[in-house]
């Protein structure tokens, strides 16, 4: 890494969205006078009577869940978006707003109360992984839908409400904000270049060998350049598809050893069940075309120095550019330290 990257404050491009994030490695000296939070690390039964989540158990609604052995998927109990909502459209000046519509489900990844995805067998989460596919699929073929977001909050601090293993998935008529961005980026480097931003990106990374955390056939794990979350991490595969439902078999397995991996070795990072958001990111699913498009997962976890001290987007981030203090190369060295363990 070159030293003015290590020792001096420098603006990092993100080249998924256009934008700039500040970062400023020299204040890693500063003493920490901040917020502690207590992660909890009291063992979970299997099973949980009052979990709305566990097999046979009553959700909320009424409903019963079957007594699932492997994954189970069901339709949010509390929807954010609803698939009949009315269509209007308000545009009263300054004043503009558009109906939404879509279908949020709940994607629980394990009968065991007490796991998480870093728990689970590789074998395991490739079975996530083709429920993953399925819904893509299946939600994509409706008219009214357009884009997929798969994604997973996971432990408290992240405003988890139940800790049961799950994710979800909101199936929705517009295309998000985040994905429009990188939508916009791949394109006019694909048209440009004729190959996807992401495979030179994953080549150039590769060849470096500074922010890799992980590496198997088809996949790559990497804290990326731009990084803002201070363990900040992605899975590329390494050869451009647009979006997971075009994985083999022997993709699949090789995308759920690198999450096994990957959260594994979070878990060291801290001595704890640690915390994040995740996501996948992959091509809208209407009738446009997407050859452009690279899918990746990312992983947006708040832990800063400990177990207990997280950051927090606040003051310059909120009201300038994002802005983090451990650099890249620092964190994917730390991560990669606790996959050899």
């Amino acid at each position: 890494m070159r030293k003015e990257l290590e020792n001096h404050s420098h603006k990092r491009y993100n080249i998924l969205t256009g934008e700039w994030i500040l970062v400023s490695p020299h204040r890693t000296k500063r003493p920490w006078q901040g917020q502690e939070d207590e992660i909890s690390q009291a063992q979970r039964d299997t099973y949980y009577k009052n979990c709305y989540l566990c097999p046979a158990n009553i959700r909320s609604n009424g409903d019963v869940n079957p007594k699932y052995t492997n994954t189970f998927v069901f339709k949010n109990d509390f929807s954010a978006l609803e698939k009949d909502a009315p269509n209007f459209k308000i545009n009263d000046g300054l004043l503009k707003a558009e109906s939404e519509t879509g279908i949020c489900k709940v994607v629980c990844f394990s009968p065991d109360h007490s796991k998480t995805l870093a728990d689970l067998s590789v074998n395991e989460i490739k079975q996530v992984i083709s429920v993953w596919q399925q819904e893509y699929t299946k939600l994509g073929k409706l008219e009214d839908i357009n884009y997929i977001q798969i994604f997973e909050n996971k432990g408290a601090i992240m405003g988890v409400s139940n800790p049961h293993p799950h994710g979800q998935i909101w199936a929705e008529s517009s295309i998000p904000n985040e994905v429009q961005k990188k939508d916009k980026q791949q394109k006019k480097y694909f048209d440009e270049k004729g190959v996807s931003l992401l495979e030179d990106y994953t080549k150039q990374e590769i060849e470096l060998k500074e922010r890799i955390i992980f590496e198997n056939e088809n996949f790559v794990a990497l804290v990326p350049f731009w990084a803002i979350w201070p363990f900040e991490t992605m899975i590329l595969p390494k050869t451009a598809q647009s979006n997971i439902g075009l994985m083999d078999d022997k993709q699949k397995t090789d995308f759920a050893n690198a999450i096994k991996r990957l959260t594994s070795g979070y878990d060291k990072l801290f001595n704890c069940s640690f915390p994040y958001s995740s996501g996948i990111h992959q091509a809208p699913t209407n009738t446009e075309n997407y050859e452009h498009w690279h899918w990746h997962m990312s992983f947006y976890p708040p832990l800063l120095r400990s177990s207990s001290i997280k950051k927090f987007m606040v003051g310059y981030e909120m009201f300038a550019m994002p802005q983090r203090d451990i650099t890249a190369e620092t964190a994917a060295k730390r991560l990669l330290e606790t996959l050899s363990k």
